[in-house]
């Protein structure tokens, strides 16, 4: 299985997106957005931003692991 690594991240406040770099063996649970400077968290049930604003989840949750270490 190829692991993605990277995904675009969407705000939810001002649908900015970018492109982000994602890390291979842990979340991040914050991320400010640049276009409106919303510090972004996971929602409820999700491991980390990726899986709640990205178009890919985070490395662990792709390989099938059910949460992740903070990153």
């Amino acid at each position: 299985m190829d692991i993605q690594l990277q995904s675009t991240l969407t705000c939810p406040v001002c649908q900015f997106s970018k492109v982000e770099s994602m890390p291979e063996d842990s979340c991040i649970w914050f991320y400010e957005c640049e276009g409106c400077g919303e510090l972004l968290r996971p929602l409820p049930g999700d491991c980390c931003v990726f899986c709640s604003y990205g178009d890919t989840p985070c490395p662990p949750i792709q390989q099938g692991d059910t949460c992740c270490k903070a990153g």
